[in-house]
């Protein structure tokens, strides 16, 4: 089993150390930091490989510090929230989170999307990818988890690829957000839908020429999304 890193971070002193426990005995090297700006410094110092972050933090809040952190990386963060409104949820995401799971939650249902976003990150040590998938003036390079257009690396994160690959690897076939989220997630659960959309107008933003006229990832009313042969009509 690969062995990975984890920052966890919240001011709940109480939260971090079970948490810290808990990844320890799941072979995880756990790093943790207890407001915002400490946050980056450890991100800074230790390069982990995935990102517990609470939303309420003092000195920075966690939507801010996900937004510096996504300035330059594309590392897993999964949001830790006691917020459950929808448009909390999907402020993280807009802004780049992977994931988020609401408070309370099960450790062991945190630990399997953690493991299931580290799946889709980074793969796994045994397993080659070689296919190259192109469209239009798009590539994407299973090997080496970079996409380009025109030439130009586009910075995805973990679900962002996933979801990518999904349509590149099906030009033609119409994905429902159950198919997606399932894809990228490797599971489906509440709130899914609004999850997905969020994870689209990102991918959007990152590849389309025009995101308000997208020509690679197509709305199919009704149904979701499609692949498109990155040609304005």
């Amino acid at each position: 089993m690969n062995s990975y890193s984890i920052l966890i971070v919240d001011d709940d002193s109480k939260l971090i150390e079970l948490l810290s426990e808990y990844f320890a005995t799941e072979n995880f090297q756990v790093y943790t930091a207890m407001s915002g700006p400490s946050a980056l410094m450890e991100v800074t110092e230790h390069q982990p490989d995935i990102i517990l972050l609470d939303i309420m933090l003092p000195g920075m809040d966690g939507y801010e510090v996900c937004r510096r952190i996504r300035e330059n990386s594309s590392v897993p963060i999964i949001m830790l929230t006691a917020l459950d409104a929808e448009a909390d949820q999907l402020s993280g995401l807009e802004i780049g989170a992977d994931d988020y799971i609401t408070k309370p939650f099960s450790t062991r249902e945190l630990v399997a999307r953690v493991r299931a976003l580290l799946r889709r990150a980074y793969g796994s040590l045994s397993t080659v990818h070689s296919s190259l998938l192109e469209i239009g003036d798009l590539s994407l390079d299973m090997a080496q988890h970079i996409v380009k257009r025109n030439g130009q690396i586009i910075d995805l994160t973990p679900i962002e690829f996933s979801l990518l690959e999904s349509f590149m690897k099906h030009p033609h076939q119409a994905f429902n957000r159950l198919q997606l989220m399932e894809n990228s997630h490797g599971f489906a659960f509440d709130g899914y839908e609004r999850t997905i959309d969020a994870h689209i107008k990102n991918l959007r933003r990152k590849i389309e020429p025009d995101p308000k006229k997208p020509c690679y990832i197509l709305t199919i009313y009704g149904i979701g999304y499609k692949m498109g042969d990155g040609v304005n009509a």
